[in-house]
């Protein structure tokens, strides 16, 4: 696969078969993420991996409830009411979570991170998985029980929580705006480009 293709192709996913994801599969999908650049070399990254469906429901109950405790104004949304609804899971019941996180604090780190996540959500695609960057478990997962129940230590910041599995459908392109450009110096090479 192209990597434009690939960029142009990969979507969020959010509905799942649910068929594991072959542990070889996810140490393909970790390798390509730690090919990402990193500030001064840094690497700061670290994965943790949860495969276990009822691991990954109570994970989910807990962010929801951090989340309606937390952030009112933005659950107040109609657009977040599903965070409201027992039966939702925040996971939309993937075979596989991977948590990249910071193993140490730097300037750069969280940019360090989501570096990583893109090459890992990009191998995905590769693989014929869905992928999907879950912001609801952010906050939970940043507190102490949160970096508690996936045994990371107290130092470690989790940054981008991934899910992966075979998607039972992929979602339709989402129409992209123009992109705003403004381009300095040499602008009589430019705009004849």
């Amino acid at each position: 696969m192209e990597i434009l293709e690939a960029i142009r192709e990969r979507r969020a996913v959010r509905d799942y078969l649910p068929e594991p994801v072959d542990g070889s599969v996810i140490r393909r999908l970790i390798e390509a993420a730690i090919q990402a650049p990193s500030a001064v070399n840094e690497q700061p990254w670290r994965f943790a991996v949860v495969r276990d469906p009822r691991k990954l429901d109570a994970l989910s109950a807990e962010c929801k409830t951090y989340m309606l405790a937390t952030q009112p104004a933005l659950t107040a949304s109609a657009h977040f009411q599903m965070l409201r609804d027992p039966a939702f899971q925040i996971f939309y019941h993937a075979p596989a979570l991977i948590i990249i996180s910071a193993a140490s604090a730097s300037p750069w780190h969280i940019e360090d991170c989501a570096l990583a996540a893109q090459n890992l959500m990009l191998a995905a695609h590769a693989e014929g998985l869905g992928s999907c960057w879950i912001g609801f478990a952010q906050g939970y997962l940043n507190t102490p029980a949160g970096k508690q129940l996936l045994g990371l230590p107290p130092s470690c910041a989790p940054v981008a929580p991934i899910i992966i599995g075979k998607p039972r459908k992929l979602p339709p392109p989402v129409p992209r705006r123009e992109p705003q450009i403004q381009w300095i110096g040499r602008a009589e090479v430019l705009a004849s480009a």
